[in-house]
């Protein structure tokens, strides 16, 4: 029975994630193909030997630390459902701050120029793509893989404001410049004990990986940044909550002004942003 299933695969994921019954019910409704209100409505019908198997696959995977969005190979960002995999990392909740600012900035312009580094997924630059369709974005980052997954979706939100290009930080755009620049770079130290955590260890650790400090790719962007900022143009970086007065000044030694660093629903430090003198 459905609910039976539910019952033994939550007893299991109790240790090994946060929402262990939300985890199973979607594991679930995927593998039968029925939304998620659908299959709690069905909880009498019984599981087929076949499903039950499959079913008992996914939980162990779960259980093992996998993340639910590569189970699932989707996963909800800003109003956009995305195509995930081990390729990218999963888009979290905290990196929709991104695309706030991002669009408080833009908010004036009528056909800015933005660009995404070390995109991903494509989340923070689709997301702005599709709530500003009068924009160009630009979506970069040095990992073919990612880049195709970044293109697939790009392609099925039918996005053609948007492009994708495959190459290291500012490299496959020399000489444009941009009114904003969004980046979610990897900040994690080499010594950091989240690279240790369950679900992290299954995510692709050069997105993730920084360098011995955390802080060398948000060296790098903002070191270059004004070079493709138009004047008056804005970088918004998002970083650890501990790395909010390192991120602020290399910010202020890459010539940025105006320079300030918001807090995520937590209340943690999250995205520093400044913008190009003019």
């Amino acid at each position: 029975m459905i609910g039976a299933a539910l019952e033994q695969a939550t007893a299991r994921l109790v240790t090994a994630s946060a929402s262990p019954r939300m985890d199973a019910e979607l594991l679930l409704a995927h593998l039968l193909g029925v939304e998620r209100g659908r299959l709690l409505a069905r909880t009498e019908r019984a599981l087929a030997s076949e499903e039950a198997a499959r079913f008992a696959t996914l939980i162990a995977r779960r259980a093992a630390g996998e993340p639910v969005a590569y189970l699932l190979g989707r996963r909800e960002f800003w109003t956009l459902t995305l195509e995930v995999n081990p390729a990218v990392l999963v888009p979290r909740p905290e990196t929709e701050l991104l695309v706030e600012l991002a669009l408080e900035r833009l908010s004036d312009e009528p056909a800015p120029a933005v660009l995404d580094l070390g995109t991903g997924s494509g989340a923070i630059g689709l997301a702005i793509a599709h709530e500003r369709p009068t924009a160009r974005v630009d979506l970069v980052d040095a990992s073919p893989a990612a880049i195709a997954v970044a293109e697939r979706n790009r392609a099925r939100l039918a996005l053609p404001n948007a492009r994708t290009l495959c190459g290291r930080w500012y490299a496959p755009v020399a000489g444009a410049r941009y009114a904003v620049i969004v980046a979610n770079p990897p900040y994690l130290a080499a010594t950091d004990p989240q690279l240790g955590a369950p679900e992290l260890r299954h995510e692709p650790r050069a997105a993730l990986l920084a360098g011995p400090t955390g802080l060398e790719a948000i060296e790098e962007i903002t070191r270059r940044a004004s070079a493709h900022l138009v004047p008056g143009g804005a970088l918004i970086v998002e970083h650890g909550a501990t790395q909010g007065a390192a991120t602020r000044s290399l910010f202020q030694s890459g010539g940025l002004e105006h320079v300030g660093t918001r807090h995520d629903l937590a209340g943690l430090e999250r995205a520093t942003l400044g913008r190009r003198p003019g």
